[in-house]
């Protein structure tokens, strides 16, 4: 048996077309309009536009975050965007002078004086495949051990400026 087929994807129903289905409980179709293109403040866009996933909204929402938090830090106003690169940059603040201060220490900072004294400590064991190449860069590891201890320091935050800011 051979169904007839009485319309087709894109065929107009015509009213004694839509009498005929109606008459035999038909109902396999769905009616509406077919968006080309949308028209916005004087501009044509494809549809397309309208396609929007989830991520595309994560990742724009994500982008006007972080520009709302860089903001927040320039002009040293505290915002929900903003607190937790403010902590991060008084953290490294106050890293940088406990460091360099032989009486006072806290137990995190404890690590990382732990690491500027001997890094080699921290080293991993896993195969990067060196063999005994690591004993004759010794020396010139630690000579940028003592550059980068220079460096540390709270007069920079993390977006680059260097007049260090409010925390």
């Amino acid at each position: 048996v051979n169904d007839p087929e009485l319309i087709k994807e894109g065929d107009r129903v015509t009213a004694p077309k839509a009498a005929l289905l109606q008459k035999l409980s038909i109902m396999p179709f769905t009616y509406g309009v077919l968006l080309k293109s949308v028209y916005d403040n004087g501009s044509l866009f494809d549809a397309k536009v309208l396609d929007i996933t989830d991520d595309v909204l994560a990742a724009k929402f994500s982008e006007a975050l972080k520009s709302i938090a860089a903001l927040s830090l320039a002009l040293g106003m505290p915002t929900q965007a903003s607190v937790p690169h403010s902590i991060a940059n008084a953290f490294k603040a106050i890293l940088s002078i406990t460091i360099e201060l032989e009486n006072y220490s806290f137990e995190k900072a404890d690590l990382y004086e732990e690491y500027l004294k001997d890094p080699s400590k921290f080293a991993g064991s896993g195969g990067g495949g060196g063999g005994d190449a690591g004993a004759a860069d010794a020396p010139a590891e630690e000579e940028e051990e003592e550059e980068e201890e220079a460096d540390i320091g709270g007069g920079m935050d993390m977006f680059g400026a260097d007049d260090g800011g409010d925390y």
